[in-house]
């Protein structure tokens, strides 16, 4: 916000005293709080520009600079000053192109972990501003139209001769009266309030690429805000991925992590897995060790390229921990044909001694 519509937020007039300022506030405050208009975007959009509005005029350094220079602050970056020179000679960008845009909106869509893998249709449901139907997005009451705004001579920007280090020097700001449009009304419109937009629900459909992830943002063009007359900006949707119970993300890759007995271990065998695909058989060899990876080919996360990564399959090896007397025996057999030290030899002789008699 720029130029006088500080003042005219308030209702009051640039002249204003500070008390008849804080008189203003307060009041407005009260009419548009929003525990007073529980649920009501127009009262709370209204409360944070009467806040905002409150905040540079009750304060006399930046209304001093927004009286002299159109901001709250002074222009003090040699780049602002160097602008600020050339705004004079025609450099300015056109402002009510921008004015008339609307604001880019950005939603989180959670997806579960096989939905971001896999991708496909998505809906979103986000509220945002709108067109007015009773003006048709125009701002202005029907059956009126906008007319030039004089503050500004339809530019959209007002000019004001300042002095600096370098002399005078000519600044430019958005028009405060038609908040860089360039046009206002006579006539503003009753249901948005001559904003020509007003708060409601879009579903919007989105298809997922496979192998998003959380982080992952897509853009929709003209699917965000709509502005005076119009012109939509852009929705983003950020994408947040839940959590599998059994697979971990790497990249392209999915790791798996599964348990096997030490006899599949030292033997081999195969080993039934339930993947993203379906169940897979996994080949165990003989002989593996705690921490071994088995690699699935192309069980992983599609690509950007087409391809996918690969289904990563990291082995724990258990010990067993509830031996019965007979498997414990075979163990201690196993154990001395292999020549191995362990502990239990005084019982392995009892029960030795048991099969004898």
């Amino acid at each position: 916000m720029a130029g006088p519509g500080y003042y005219e937020v308030l209702g009051v007039s640039p002249q204003a005293t500070a008390e008849e300022i804080k008189r203003s506030y307060r009041r407005l405050a009260r009419e548009f709080h929003p525990d007073r208009n529980p649920d009501d975007p127009e009262s709370e959009e209204r409360f944070r520009e009467v806040a905002a509005a409150y905040e540079v005029l009750s304060d006399p350094q930046k209304r001093a600079n927004f009286d002299r220079f159109g901001t709250a602050d002074p222009v003090s970056d040699p780049f602002d000053i160097f602008s600020a020179f050339f705004s004079g000679f025609g450099f300015d960008a056109d402002p009510r192109q921008s004015a008339n845009v609307g604001e880019d909106i950005e939603v989180v869509l959670e997806l579960d972990f096989n939905e971001a893998v896999f991708g496909g249709p998505q809906e979103i449901n986000v509220r945002l501003p709108v067109p007015c139907d009773a003006c048709e997005a125009t701002g202005a009451e029907p059956g009126t139209e906008a007319v030039s705004c004089d503050e500004c001579s339809g530019t959209g920007r007002v000019r004001q001769m300042r002095q600096s280090i370098l002399g005078q020097m000519m600044t430019s700001s958005p028009c405060g009266r038609c908040r860089g449009t360039g046009r206002y009304f006579t006539n503003p419109c009753r249901a948005c309030r001559g904003r020509g937009r007003l708060r409601g629900e879009r579903t919007y459909p989105v298809e997922i690429p496979p192998g998003v992830n959380t982080g992952t943002t897509l853009r929709l063009p003209g699917r965000g805000g709509v502005g005076r007359g119009g012109a939509y900006g852009d929705l983003y949707v950020r994408i947040q991925v839940g959590p599998h119970p059994f697979f971990q993300r790497s990249g392209d890759d999915l790791i798996a992590r599964v348990e096997v007995s030490f006899t599949q271990a030292a033997l081999g065998g195969q080993l039934k897995l339930e993947t993203l695909d379906g169940t897979e058989e996994i080949r165990i060899r003989a002989g593996t060790q705690s921490g071994e990876v088995v690699v699935s080919k192309r069980k992983g996360v599609p690509t950007k390229r087409g391809g996918r990564g690969d289904l990563l399959v990291e082995i724990s090896v258990v010990t067993p921990t509830d031996l019965d007397d007979r498997q414990s025996e075979l163990l201690h057999e196993l154990a001395l044909l292999r020549g191995e030290q362990v502990d239990s030899g005084r019982r392995l002789k009892r029960l030795r001694s048991t099969f004898k008699s």
